[in-house]
């Protein structure tokens, strides 16, 4: 760097910690000493649009406590709210940033007022990390929003839990929180949840695109549906609407990625989705299993019991594993072009059942197209199976473990197989023993006038 670099850097930064000192002062206390100081030494500064963590103090070596950096900046955006809408960008250089107090990130309550637009924007998801470390885990949230902000973006950045059983987020909407956007973030360590949502109106339009789900999670990256306001019915909570997974890494160790029981409308597509272990104890709730889309609640509404995953590649690397658990009474569940093949080479894989499901009379309608399943399907029923509607079908699928009439059966030990299934241009896994060595094709007929030596 040349001197006149080196000038032109400090030049920014006296500037910047100039602008800093003035939305500080509007931010606190009109007669606080804190305001007043800043008032006065840095009345010539205009706005700003952004704010970078390091100029307010953040070191990010991963041992300094930058906790402080993050709710001054945090504070400053909430004070740049006009008209409705913040004003502000939170920008987070490289580096490893510690935070060790809940809520420094975003600590969103109401009042004050509703205010839409929040961007936190890092260097990279391997170059940004933020490492969550509070004093205890369970409870403790990096970020809550309740009823105060819509639009909020987190770009090209890493969460690390340093805590286990910290939690990312908590979101409580009556109709405020909703259009979140995670793009190129990336989540670490052990947490209980990822995102937790708790309400009685909206939390809904959510993206998570090219984004990587590792760690692990004692109850789920994404749970929809807390109690702690003690919503009196449960279809108070039915307004999680429109959740987009695209272009995903979920490779994480163990726990439920997304746990929805109140019902929801999920759209996952594209990328590769494996639990990678197992539960490092067994729970009355989940026992030892993982799964990455459960739902374990029957009745909701039927705008919001939709499911749709679509090319999408699939691991079950243990009998523990479940893809799917789905317990609704009616909606929609629709695979297409998805593959969970990976590991049908394994002793357990023929006899595994990864997608698993409650039927009643009104479905929910359950759809495979175009998908390479392996082990069996297995198919809860809640009425009398001879009076069951057709509620299930397979359409062009590569069943890899167990032909047609063992691969969809019902709950139990004789593993009968489920009536309500239909099959359409499917193709069955060849029964032990039923492949036989190609046909020799047979000599053709000589043609007429066909004068050709013979051996």
């Amino acid at each position: 760097m040349t001197e006149q670099d080196g000038e032109m850097a400090r030049n920014r930064r006296r500037i910047l910690r100039g602008g800093t000192s003035l939305l500080v002062a509007a931010a606190l206390p009109a007669n606080s000493a804190t305001a007043k100081s800043a008032s006065s030494r840095h009345a010539d500064i205009g706005p700003m649009s952004s704010v970078n963590v390091t100029d307010l103090g953040a070191v990010g070596d991963g041992r300094t406590d930058d906790t402080q950096a993050f709710e001054t900046a945090y504070t400053l955006a909430a004070a740049r709210v006009r008209d409705g809408v913040g004003r502000l960008v939170v920008e987070i250089p490289a580096g490893d940033f510690l935070i060790t107090r809940p809520h420094a990130l975003l600590n969103g309550v109401a009042p004050p007022r509703p205010a839409n637009g929040l961007r936190f924007v890092g260097a990279g998801k391997n170059m940004t990390a933020l490492v969550f470390r509070p004093e205890t885990g369970p409870g403790s949230y990096l970020c809550r929003n309740e009823d105060r902000w819509s639009n909020l973006s987190f770009e090209r950045m890493q969460f690390r839990s340093a805590t286990p059983g910290a939690s990312f987020f908590r979101s409580y909407s009556t109709g405020q929180a909703q259009d979140y956007r995670f793009t190129e973030c990336e989540w670490l360590g052990e947490w209980e949840y990822g995102l937790a949502l708790d309400g009685t109106n909206t939390n809904s339009e959510m993206l998570w695109q090219a984004c990587t789900v590792a760690g692990s999670y004692r109850k789920a990256f994404l749970y929809s549906g807390l109690t702690g306001r003690k919503q009196a019915a449960p279809n108070d909570q039915d307004q999680f609407l429109n959740y987009w997974f695209t272009d995903m890494k979920v490779e994480y160790e163990w726990g439920n990625f997304l746990e929805f029981p109140y019902g929801g409308s999920i759209s996952c597509r594209g990328g590769s989705y494996i639990i990678t272990g197992k539960r490092p104890q067994s729970t009355a709730e989940y026992g030892t299993t993982s799964t990455f889309f459960r739902f374990p609640v029957s009745e909701h509404h039927d705008s919001v019991q939709r499911f749709h995953a679509q090319d999408i590649r699939f691991e079950v690397r243990d009998p523990d594993v479940r893809i799917i658990d789905c317990v609704w009474s009616s909606g929609t569940v629709h695979f297409t072009d998805c593959d969970d093949t990976a590991n049908a080479f394994r002793d357990f894989s023929a006899d595994i059942r990864p997608h698993q499901y409650s039927v009643g009379p009104r479905g929910p309608l359950i759809r495979y197209d175009s998908c390479q399943l392996v082990g069996r399907h297995q198919y809860r029923t809640t009425d009398r199976q001879d009076t069951q509607p057709t509620v299930v079908r397979y359409d062009m699928c590569l069943l890899r473990s167990r032909p047609q009439g063992e691969f969809a059966v019902t709950d139990g030990p004789s593993a009968t197989p489920a009536p309500f299934v239909r099959f359409t241009d499917c193709i069955d896994a060849d029964p032990a023993g039923a492949r036989s060595a190609p046909a020799t094709p047979a000599t053709p007929p000589a043609s007429p006038g066909d004068t050709s030596p013979t051996d």
